[in-house]
């Protein structure tokens, strides 16, 4: 929940519900804020979790790329001179 922002099953996942969300609320009051994507804490720019997600998908495409090229670390250069 917490990962996919989620927030009303992490709210719902607390000990304390009604407490966790008054706390949420105090800071992103507004009803879209429920589905936003970050955190008051660090805001949409530095959130450590939309910065991993990003990190593992453009490591998803590279994993890609690698694997169609043969899984080889060094690729050939064409039409390389000796």
């Amino acid at each position: 929940a917490r990962f996919e922002f989620r927030w009303n099953d992490q709210f719902a996942l607390s000990l304390d519900p009604d407490t966790a969300r008054e706390f949420h609320d105090e800071t992103l009051p507004a009803e879209p804020a429920k589905t936003a994507h970050f955190c008051s804490m660090c805001g949409p720019k530095f959130c450590s979790m939309r910065i991993t997600q990003d990190v593992r998908d453009a490591m998803a495409t590279k994993s890609e790329e690698f694997a169609a090229h043969g899984n080889r670390v060094y690729i050939p250069l064409e039409n390389s001179q000796p």
